[in-house]
């Protein structure tokens, strides 16, 4: 195994990832045949391209396995969810040590261009060009807790109730699994009495500035944690601009770029 793999792929991640890939049985009664590519090497291959931006035909040959088998494998990964679940794995580990802050979460999105497929729209901020919408909720300390995307035509509003949902129980140092903040940040783009309404049914307190009447200047104090995780996504530089026909490999990259990000949490 290359010094590359090992770097990209450190042992306490494989071995995190080892609990959600699904066990691949290769049966050749006849014998012969080329031997399976490593999973390991597959992933390291998929964190380099996620990472560095480059196409899969531009994958370097240090990893192993050729790009066609590289691509093969995210995408039967990303059918299988297999990102997300790796997240959930991440976040339960971060929560079990008591990582996770729940005091007081914050939501945002950010548009990126896409040159073609499903989820995508005119974007109203960028001249009406193709693009695609990121929603992130994260806790305290700008964790990703949940993610999803669509047309960048969506108002920001209509995502807030899927990504609370998409929150998964997460395990706690002590006590029960959680799933719902203390309190929710967000900015004036979800001032609407049904989104609080909503929060307050569910016991949330929510911090939300009215448009025309506060400023959103001392809400950005706590909002600023989720800027600056949406700052660390920009880290993963395949998601500069979309470049995927479908929807779930665009999902995974942002998937596997939130699960690295937490995983340096965890790492530390």
């Amino acid at each position: 195994m290359t010094e590359l793999v090992e770097r990209l792929v450190r042992e306490e991640l494989w071995i995190l990832f080892r609990r959600v890939v699904p066990p691949t049985e290769v049966i050749r009664p006849q014998g012969g045949g080329r031997r399976r590519a490593g999973d390991r090497e597959c992933l390291a291959a998929i964190i380099f391209v996620a990472t560095s931006g480059c196409t899969w035909r531009q994958l370097p040959p240090v990893f192993g396995p050729a790009w066609p088998t590289v691509f093969r494998r995210f995408a039967r990964w990303s059918q299988g969810r297999v990102w997300a679940r790796l997240h959930r794995v991440v976040l339960d580990e971060l929560g079990a040590r008591g990582e996770l802050d729940w005091s007081r979460c914050a939501i945002d999105s950010v548009s990126v261009r896409a040159a073609k497929g499903s989820l995508t729209g005119p974007n109203p901020t960028d001249r009406g060009k193709p693009g695609s919408k990121i929603h992130l909720i994260t806790d305290r300390n700008g964790l990703p807790l949940s993610l999803g995307i669509s047309g960048a035509n969506l108002h920001d509003s209509l995502g807030l109730e899927p990504l609370m949902r998409g929150i998964p129980p997460i395990r706690s140092r002590r006590g029960p699994s959680r799933q719902r903040p203390v309190e929710l940040h967000v900015d004036k783009g979800y001032d609407y009495d049904h989104l609080r309404r909503w929060l307050r049914r569910r016991g949330i307190r929510h911090r939300i500035a009215r448009k025309g009447i506060e400023s959103s200047t001392r809400l950005g104090r706590h909002r600023w944690v989720v800027e600056r995780t949406v700052s660390w996504l920009a880290g993963c530089r395949h998601l500069h601009r979309r470049y995927e026909r479908k929807a779930e490999h665009f999902l995974a990259f942002i998937g596997i770029a939130a699960a690295l990000i937490n995983y340096r949490r965890l790492a530390k």
